[in-house]
């Protein structure tokens, strides 16, 4: 998996201060996505073990709510199983913090037969917190709302929508 950007400090993706890692490789081609130059799946840099250590050292400070992950889309499926050895880490070194994810995919794509789906899946979405689901759409554009671009898209709970085996909304 390749990646274009790690943010150290952001507080747009996500609450509190995070962590943004944007991933390369994205198959939706929204219009007027804000980062086409990621939907190459071989734009960017290697992501590496030594990627991995700078999240890692980059989560450590108490002030650090958590990571997000973004792009490209982290939730295609060949990222999927890229990104599960960092969220094992997270989960395992640093439980307090808080892993968000942005995917152009509806949560119901990453259901056993949906597009999304792959081997993968269920452990990845286990070591998330929160999915912002849908593609951008332009004629949906909102900059009023909080965390996501577009009014169809959803800011979902996953261990609540896990439990409950329905979508629970996390925020409005």
């Amino acid at each position: 998996m390749n990646y274009a950007e790690i943010k150290p400090f952001s507080i747009e993706n996500g609450t509190g201060v995070r962590v943004s890692l944007f991933v390369s490789g994205c198959r939706h081609r929204c219009k007027e996505c804000f980062n086409q130059e990621t939907w190459d799946f071989q734009y960017g840099k290697p992501f590496t073990e030594e990627t991995e250590e700078e999240i890692i050292k980059g989560l450590i400070p108490t002030y650090i709510s958590g990571l997000t992950l973004l792009g490209g889309d982290p939730t295609e499926p060949e990222n999927q199983a890229a990104l599960l050895p960092l969220l094992r880490r997270i989960r395992a070194e640093l439980p307090g913090k808080t892993v968000w994810a942005y995917s152009g995919y509806l949560y119901e794509d990453f259901l056993p037969g949906g597009r999304a789906y792959c081997d993968a899946t269920e452990e990845y979405l286990s070591l998330m917190d929160v999915m912002v689901d849908g593609p951008f759409i332009l004629a949906e554009k909102d900059i009023s709302l909080k965390f996501r671009g577009s009014r169809n898209q959803r800011i979902i709970d996953l261990a609540a929508t896990q439990k409950s085996g329905q979508i629970v909304l996390a925020m409005e």
